[in-house]
């Protein structure tokens, strides 16, 4: 407790951290910001100069006129000319400083939002694992917004820095007792943004960690939408939701009422400095001591100043947003977990052969204890084999399906593909060999081309049209209304669960991978589908096939008898182990945990309606699709 106190106290100040932090953004943008800096000063130098100017008029060219009782023309022009000029000349100041300004801002936060972004690609799923996707969506939204808004304000305060040390050699010039009294106004600024900071300070902090919950609560709201109105929870999710909003609109209360108590006193004192600076002066001109023009002089440049004065408050109320901006972003930027890759690039070939050797992996609860979901998985997959791996909920299917795709890194042990251990190949070597096609089937709110490629220039329709042959997916893709050039619906809502599952098998077909591994990823197809989809597999390489085999490996994580049926080979995992191997025959007598898990719904009706001639989709009732007839498959080999 005490080392951890002496850090805090000499933790710098609220001001100091923001202050470095607006020297990162200089030095990032410097060219943009020093436009916006010189076009701030032209602005303070022609506003802090008007009033000299007018003090001028006022003695040479007003009081003469009042005296006279008239003014000649060639007086009247010149005056106007004059204030035009100036005026004109502050015009250009602020037009240039607002386009500058906000350049720089915005370029800082694409800046950054690119950075995260990039962060977010190259740190492994373990460490997404322990992040909710809602905060970092925060991260790269709220926080970096925070962190860079104050480059919208900075270069007019900076003007303003000019205007007062023009305004005060002007005021000091015209009058050394008034231009003392109207720079008093100065030392209560600073005392009130004093005072602002460390209040404003913890409740900006707390405004921004609340506001990254809500986003991560609202995400998972969007994510689950259609579990929620399913089950009829839509007022007890509102109700969560309401919680952590209730605690945003508190905290976001709070910051503005010390913003509200703030701002009035702001305008108040540089008020307040005018009006003391008028009375003064009205009893320094009856005393003869100056002229009128220095007191008009003195007290247009005092009011003159007031609004732009508070520039430097919207900067020092800035302030706190940006250090707990720039924490939550550098903390995400800072983070060094990674995935090493080797130098090994994958030699070309056919079907990859997979061995595992005393694999391991553990997950990280919320505690931070490990909880161990793979033990010692010894596995081998002969190249162009098909590989059915069963085991009931819970027993590391799915962690092993992303071991293999090298999604996660194993805790202990090996896993080789031809012979190379996967760490050991070049960044990117995996994707060139295997493709994972997901339980969960995500379509984008795009085309069916770009779905398909994920925007991968070196696929032409040609390779999308095979892909989606190969899926069975061509036919319902002709149907729709603009063919690869349809704009599906978000999550692919347009489209059917069996349509959708078949795009993302043609997602993952394009690449021509070696190695296909899918968890689960035909519950929702017909049988006779998925058997012609996996016979056809050979036909997307460009290598002939071996006589052992076709030139693709499957790894298929199944439920269903009719998709183990398929296999060559069955793996049945059992408490994150490989409790037998053999094939599906072997394992029904000699296995009893097998045989009761995939004969757990012998009870239910065989029969199934056909499907549909147009989309070969299964019934989208889960208990009609646990179990599926094996005679389905009668006369059906694969290749």
């Amino acid at each position: 407790m005490v080392k951890r106190v002496a850090r805090a106290d000499r933790e710098p100040s609220t001001l100091l951290r923001g202050l470095r932090v607006i020297g990162i953004g200089i030095r990032q943008e410097p060219a943009i910001f020093s436009v916006a800096v010189v076009m701030s000063a032209l602005y303070g130098a022609g506003t802090a100069g008007g009033g000299w100017v007018l003090g001028r008029l006022t003695d040479h060219v007003l009081t003469p006129a009042f005296e006279a009782g008239s003014i000649s023309g060639h007086d009247l022009l010149t005056t106007g000319l004059v204030l035009a000029g100036v005026a004109a000349l502050t015009a250009v100041g602020v037009v240039g400083r607002r386009v500058a300004a906000g350049l720089t801002s915005f370029r800082l936060q694409a800046r950054y939002r690119r950075l995260l972004t990039r962060q977010y690609l190259r740190l492994p799923l373990e460490w997404h694992h322990r992040h909710p996707a809602g905060v970092l969506l925060s991260n790269a939204n709220a926080d970096v917004e925070a962190t860079w808004q104050v480059f919208a304000p900075l270069p007019m305060a900076i003007g303003v820095i000019v205007m007062l040390i023009v305004a005060a050699a002007a005021m000091l010039v015209a009058d050394p007792v008034l231009g003392a009294v109207g720079l008093l106004v100065l030392p209560w600024v600073v005392l009130l943004n004093t005072v602002y900071q460390r209040y404003m300070s913890p409740a900006v902090t707390r405004a921004q960690a609340e506001r990254g919950e809500v986003s991560s609560v609202a995400h998972e709201s969007l994510e689950a939408a259609a579990v929620v109105k399913s089950l009829g929870r839509e007022a007890s999710e509102t109700e969560r939701f309401a919680v952590y909003a209730d605690r945003l609109r508190v905290a976001n209360v709070r910051a503005g009422r010390l913003r509200a108590a703030f701002d009035p006193l702001m305008e108040a004192i540089p008020t307040l400095g005018t009006l003391t600076v008028l009375a003064v002066g009205a009893w320094r001109v009856r005393s003869g001591a100056i002229a009128t023009g220095d007191v008009v002089q003195v007290a247009y440049l005092l009011s003159l100043v007031a609004f732009p004065l508070r520039s430097m408050g919207w900067v020092l109320g800035e302030i706190p947003r940006t250090v707990v901006g720039w924490e939550r972003t550098s903390a995400v930027l800072a983070e060094t977990d990674t995935m090493p890759y080797g130098d090994v690039t994958p030699a070309p070939g056919g079907a990859v052969g997979v061995e595992l050797s005393e694999v391991a992996y553990a997950y990280l609860d919320n505690d931070g204890e490990r909880y161990e979901v793979l033990h010692d998985v010894d596995l081998s997959v002969r190249p162009g084999s098909t590989l059915a791996l069963v085991g009931p909920t819970g027993s590391g299917k799915s962690t092993l399906a992303t071991l293999l795709v090298r999604l996660v890194d194993p805790a202990k042990g090996e896993i080789r593909l031809d012979g190379t251990d996967v760490r050991e190949l070049r960044a990117g070597g995996v994707a060139e060999l295997a493709a994972l096609v997901p339980q969960g089937t995500f379509v984008f709110n795009d085309t069916v081309r770009d779905n398909v490629t994920l925007g991968d220039t070196r696929f032409g329709d040609d390779d999308v049209w095979r892909a989606l042959g190969v899926a069975r997916a061509e036919a319902f893709v002709r149907h729709l209304p603009h063919g690869l050039d349809t704009v599906i619906g978000e999550r692919g809502a347009d489209l059917s669960g069996g349509q959708r599952q078949r795009l993302a098998l043609a997602r993952a077909l394009v690449r021509r991978p070696r190695l296909l591994v899918l968890d689960d990823a035909t519950s929702a197809i017909d049988p006779r589908i998925e058997a012609e989809i996996l016979s056809g597999l050979d036909s997307l390489s460009d290598a002939p096939s071996s006589p052992a085999g076709p030139s693709v490996t499957v790894v298929v994580i199944a439920y269903r008898r009719a998709t183990i049926a398929l296999a060559d080979e069955v793996a049945y995992l059992e408490n994150g182990r490989i409790a037998d191997r053999g094939t599906h025959a072997e394992l029904l007598v000699r296995s009893e945990g097998y045989r009761r898990l995939v004969t757990a719904y012998d009870h239910q009706d065989d029969e199934e309606p056909e499907p549909g001639p147009a989309t070969g989709d299964r019934p989208d009732d889960p208990a009609e699709r646990l179990d599926e007839d094996l005679d389905d498959l009668t006369g059906m080999t694969r290749r």
